[in-house]
């Protein structure tokens, strides 16, 4: 468990389904994006599934023992020896700290020390905060957008 002021990152637990998709709808709403639990959201509630059998990980963000924030990553034959970043939200209330560049930070070093050699991510230009980090830490812009909701792909290769 990683601590970064008075959040902890830590990896999901079957407990935490309810409340990491709720995270994620919440964001969701706030930008007019659409919560598609048959689709692009089906992850979230089979993270057993999507991300721990084909060898990723889903981090949650809990501050006083509530789930504020969410990270993923996963294998994909988009890249050789590739992730895809994914459910990646903060909650309006804890943004503005510096918690999101150290929640990428982490989820890049994880993604490193297992041996991968690009991320790629798929986000809406909507989600201007998470375009602006994404594009200052080193993300470059790509193309392939297979999310309906998305409209801008990033790929940054791990050295």
């Amino acid at each position: 468990m990683n601590q970064y002021l008075d959040f902890y990152l830590r990896p999901w637990e079957q407990s935490d389904r309810l409340a990491a998709a709720e995270v994620i709808h919440t964001v969701l709403t706030e930008y007019g994006l659409p919560w598609e639990p048959e689709g692009a959201d089906r992850d979230v509630l089979e993270v057993e599934q999507y991300y721990l059998v084909p060898g990723g990980e889903f981090w949650v963000v809990e501050q006083q023992e509530r789930i504020v924030g969410t990270g993923a990553y996963h294998p994909t034959s988009r890249g050789e020896k590739a992730v895809e970043l994914r459910k990646m939200y903060l909650l309006p209330q804890v943004r503005g700290q510096g918690l999101g560049k150290y929640l990428l930070q982490q989820l890049e070093t994880a993604i490193t020390s297992q041996g991968f050699h690009q991320i790629w991510l798929e986000t809406a230009s909507v989600l201007k905060e998470a375009v602006r980090l994404y594009e200052s830490s080193g993300y470059l812009a790509a193309t392939g957008v297979e999310t309906k909701r998305c409209d801008r792909v990033y790929l940054k290769v791990l050295t």
